[in-house]
Parts: structure tokens; sequence; C-alpha cells
């Protein structure tokens, strides 16, 4: 009675809620039950937009969402290029699980250059939060991206030597300078002017300003051959030759065709597909695709349309016309959104005829095409999955499918920071939700034991489950990990670490949990009650299946004893020096990457580090050198 009155007084407060929106253009926002935003969309008439919602939820994805609202708020704005601007915000502020988002868009790789440098370098990384760094991206093939960066290194020549200041602590160039990979900045062979130089050409290439490469290229070979300079000029001439290369190759269109970006995306229920193809004077610079989450199951128009301003949002560089396909009705309003952030005019059309209408049409085919690949690796993965759980339940004689594996590592140091993971498999897939990692609290420090180790988190791990048992799934204590019962725990180790676990884990086994250990040798299994072990053939799926298991264990476990040890570290070494607080630890760490680096600065490079008092950098330089003395 109490669900069907809370049932309907969510009813009546959403009606009256959305009788009091207006009829003008504006965003709205739906909250669940907990106040999360779990949608933001944009719209000219606010109470037509979000009455259509109520009214007509046709898809799985849109019935679920209509189920889970719990209250709308609303923005009024001026125009529909200010909603479509303040839409993308929200989106990006709130990342609501309804909207479009970008599948993995954490791991997509930038190229970044770190302009705060004095000689700045130009390197591949998945993160994108320094202000003072120019990024590139984001890319959808990382492969791609480290051989452009080999490309740029070979014409540009800039560094590929880690920190802030450039070179080696020996003072002489490193091998990059003797196979014309480096000017040797390092070493005074470039002055800042000329390897700025090169800086700005590699923002040219990544820019798209190909033309204007070439000519610089051509202008210093014909430079250096006047001043009988030979090796230069063979050597601007083998750079000219590799950026010319690779413009042929992907030449498309006609170079009249000019800067243009056509951007094509394929639906497929929850699924999407977007591709951009870059065309920079009539060459393909890049072609990327992304896989999107179209939770809603929304058409192909509105899908482009929340693509668009979601990519273009993070990019350094807008290209001036960006052809799209028919079902992207605002295009006026998006052309006018995307123009106030690149400063300057930005066409946002379809494609009747030529060379961008076949263009427009190849990405399309290739939208599809990823979709239906990436249907096929999802179906051929699945398989995968399945085979090895089948081999895995005949392999060990279980009564039923290891649905549910929990694997357990330990982690030390000769015996110092020990700590265990567990990491969960469902499926024969991982679920990162249900990881866990843990301190072990008992055995004397810097005497390893991993026996003790293993039969204390086991222990822990059966006590938590028993634990959950007794709460209600809507306690907030509850812990879904801890609460759901394994089919399978896999050990890492042997016998010594499997008759641990046994002792630990007997109320397991007395519900029907199997456990097993899989020692790293020759990868042989050790089952309860069988002297011999199990020696699985290496290339069976059920083989492999526990070695991703173990191997992920491993990894979870040694992240998070690296991180103990290396927070130890920064502890001992760092709070010892004058003036020195958290944040200003933070900001040397930052700044060196590590506490040993710190220890090895100079007066001067203590003296430039940003947030850093000079008396206290001096202050820190001189404690260092008296400790060493």
């Amino acid at each position: 009675m109490a669900s069907a009155s809370q049932s309907e007084g969510r009813k009546t407060r959403l009606a009256e809620q959305r009788r009091k929106l207006p009829d003008g253009p504006g965003v709205y926002l739906f909250h669940d039950a907990n106040g999360k935003v779990i949608y933001v969309g944009k719209a000219k008439s606010l109470k037509k937009r979000v009455a259509g919602h109520f009214s007509n939820p046709v898809t799985r994805g849109a019935v679920q969402m209509t189920s889970l609202i719990d209250s709308v708020d609303f923005i009024l704005v001026g125009s529909e290029t200010e909603a479509l601007l303040v839409e993308q915000n929200f989106i990006k502020q709130y990342q609501p699980r309804f909207n479009i988002r970008l599948r993995d868009d954490k791991s997509y790789p930038y190229i970044a250059i770190s302009m705060d440098e004095p000689f700045p370098r130009v390197y591949f990384t998945r993160e994108r939060h320094r202000r003072d760094r120019v990024y590139f991206g984001p890319y959808s093939n990382a492969k791609r991206v480290r051989g452009t960066l080999d490309l740029l290194g070979k014409v540009f020549l800039f560094r590929s030597c880690q920190g802030v200041e450039p070179g080696r602590r020996t003072g002489s160039p490193c091998l990059d300078y003797y196979i014309k990979r480096c000017g040797a900045p390092c070493v005074g062979y470039v002055t800042p002017d000329e390897y700025r130089e090169s800086i700005d050409g590699v923002v040219a290439f990544l820019s798209g300003r190909y033309r204007e490469i070439e000519r610089d290229l051509e202008k210093k070979m014909k430079a250096a051959s006047i001043a009988r300079d030979y090796e230069q000029a063979a050597l601007e001439r083998n750079r000219l030759r590799a950026v010319r290369s690779l413009l042929e190759r992907q030449r498309v269109a006609n170079e009249s065709i000019g800067t243009v970006d056509v951007v094509a995306v394929a639906v497929d229920g929850t699924d999407a597909n977007a591709q951009v193809f870059q065309i920079r004077d009539g060459v393909l610079s890049d072609r990327q695709s992304f896989y999107l989450e179209n939770a809603v199951e929304r058409e192909v128009g509105e899908v482009a349309e929340e693509f668009l301003l979601q990519y273009y949002g993070d990019q350094m560089a807008i290209p001036p016309q960006i052809i799209v396909q028919e079902d992207v009705e605002e295009r006026d309003a998006l052309a006018e959104a995307l123009g106030q952030r690149r400063g300057a005019k930005v066409e946002v059309r379809a494609a009747e005829r030529g060379d961008k209408r076949r263009i427009l049409e190849l990405a399309e085919r290739n939208a599809l095409l990823a979709l239906d690949q990436e249907r096929l690796k999802a179906e051929r993965r699945r398989q995968q999955r399945v085979e090895a759980l089948d081999g895995l339940q005949e392999a060990l004689g279980l009564d039923a499918l290891p649905l549910r594996i929990e694997c357990f590592d330990i982690s030390n140091l000769m015996g110092t920071h020990t700590v265990a993971s567990m990491v969960v498999f469902e499926g024969g897939a991982p679920k990162k939700s249900d990881y866990r990692r843990f301190n072990v609290r008992g055995g004397e420090e810097g005497v390893p034991d991993d026996f003790a180790a293993m039969e204390e988190i086991l222990g822990r791990r059966l006590a938590q489950w028993e634990t959950q048992q007794d709460l209600s799934p809507h306690d907030p204590k509850r812990n879904e990990s801890f609460a759901t019962l394994p089919n399978l725990i896999v050990i890492d180790g042997g016998p010594g670490q499997l008759a641990a676990g046994l002792r630990a884990l007997e109320g397991f086994r007395r519900r029907g949990v199997t456990v097993i250990s899989l020692a790293k040798r020759i990868e042989e299994v050790f089952v309860p009650g069988r002297r011999e072990p199990i020696v699985l053939p290496h290339d069976t799926p059920e083989l492999q299946l526990l070695q991703r298991v173990r191997d992920e264990a491993h990894r979870f476990a040694i992240t998070h004893h690296r991180t103990r040890r290396d927070r130890a570290m920064t502890t001992s070494i760092l709070d010892d020096l004058p003036g020195i607080g958290p944040a200003r630890k933070r900001t040397l760490m930052a700044h060196f990457g590590s506490p040993e680096a710190v220890l090895s600065a100079t007066r001067e490079q203590l003296e430039v580090v940003p947030g850093l008092p000079g008396k206290t950098a001096r202050d820190i330089w001189t404690h260092l050198h008296r400790t060493g003395d």
C-alpha cells in the first residue's frame, strides 16, 4: 500500500511540475529519487518537449527512463543556440546515463604538447586535465596516434626525453641526436626559438595546415642547397618526401575542397557509431570511429546533434565547414553554437553532390559497417566466454557453470605493506564494480608470510558474506559484492596457499563453493582431495580464462601495493623538509614526479617550481645539502 501511495504521489508531483513548465526555449533536467540527474534535454518549447517524453515512450530505454524520473528542473534561455550550449555544459557536468555518451570516453588517446616548458614535449596521453598543455584529439585508434607521433618526430625533431628540462645527467646528447630524431636542445645545439619553430610545425601539422608545412620544408631545403650545406639539404628533402608521401596516399578529393569535417552516424537500438572524416586540402588527414551509448534509442539526427556538440566541445580546432546527414535538423543552431566556440563562422550543412557527398556516403557506410563488426565481435566474445565456462565446469567436475568467479592474490615487498586483492568475473567477463582491496592486518612487519595473509583475507571474505546476510537489500550498509555467493574461488598460488584457503573457507565449501589454486610455474590447477594437480592444455579456453582471472588479481593487488608503498615513501622523505605541508608536498610531487627527483634537484630547479616560494626552495636545498654532508 505504501509503495502504491508513493507512486501516486510521484505522478501527481510530476504532473504539477509539468504544468508549470513555460512554453519557450530552454533546457530541462530529469532527476531520479536520489536527486541524481539521469537526463538533460533542450527544447524550443519546454512544455511540449517534456510532455512528449511521458505521452509516448515507445522504446524500452525511454520507458525505463520515464519510470525513474522523480522530479523535473528547467532553465529558460533566450535562443535555441544558447539552449544547445547550456545542454552540453550540463551533460559534461552530470554525465547522465540516458544521454548520448562516447563509450569508454576516459580511455581515448590524445596528443599533448607541454607548452608550459622551455622545450615542449610532444607525447601520447589518455589524460586531459592540464590547462597549460595543448591537446589534440580525442582519437579513436591508439596505434595510428603512435604512428603519427613517429612521423612527426622524424620531420620536426622534438625531444623524446621526459621531465621539464631536456637531456640526461651525463650532459651529452642521447642516441636520438645521432640518428637525426632530435636537435639536442639539452646541450645547446638548438636555441629555444629554433625549437619553438619545430613545435609550431607540429601544431600546424596536427591542425591540418599541410600546404604550409610543405612550403616551409621546401624553403629550408632550397636555402640549405644555396648555402651549399648539402647534408642539411638532403635531410630537409627526406622530410619533405615523408610528408608528401603521406599526403598523396591519403588524398581523397580535389585540393580546392579546403578544410572540412564530414560526420556520419549510424544507429542500431541502444548502439550507435559516429565516423569523423577530417579533410584538409583534399587530404584525409584522419578518420575517427566512435562507439556511442544510445540508452533511449534515439534517432540518427538527435544522436548526431549531441555527438557533434560533445566532440567539438573538446577540440582545439573546429573547421570552418562540417558536412552532416539530412537527418540533422538543427543545423543552423548547431552552426551558431560551434561558431561561438570557434570564434569565427562555422557552416553546418548537408552535402547534395560532388566530392563532399561521396565522402559523406563513404562515412555512412563505414558507420554501418562498424556497428556490424561490433555486433559480430560481441557475439564472438560471448561464445568464447560460454566455451570457457563449459570447459571449466567439465575440467573441475562442477555441478553448475562457474558463473561467478572470485580470485584472491597477496602482494608485498619483503613482508612490508602487505595487501590483497579480490577480483570478480561474472559470465566469464570482469565485473570491476565488485573488485575489492584489503590491507593485511596480521603478521609481523618485515616478515613475509603469504599463507597466513591468504588465510586472514579469505576469513574476512567469509565473515563479510555472513554479515551481509543479516542486512536488507535496501539497507545502505549492504555491499552487493560481499553479499553475493561465488561459484568458484581461485587462489593465486600452490598447495600451501590452497591449504590456507580451505581452512578459512569451510563455511563457503559447505554451501557448495568450489575452491582451487592456480600455480604460475606450469599453470597447475590444485584442487582439494587430489594429490596430483590438473594440468590443462595451454590452448584451451578454460585455462585462458583462469589465467585472465589470476593476472587481473595480480595487477589489482600490485597496483594497491605500489600506491601504499609510494605514499609511505613520500611521507617519510618529504615530511622532514622545512616548510613543507600537504599542499606543498603535492606541488613538489606533481612537478618532479617522484621523491627521488625532489632529493636530487638543484637549487635552481627547486626555485622555479610553480607555487613554491623562493625562500622555501632555498631552505629545502640547504637542508638536503647539509643532510648529504
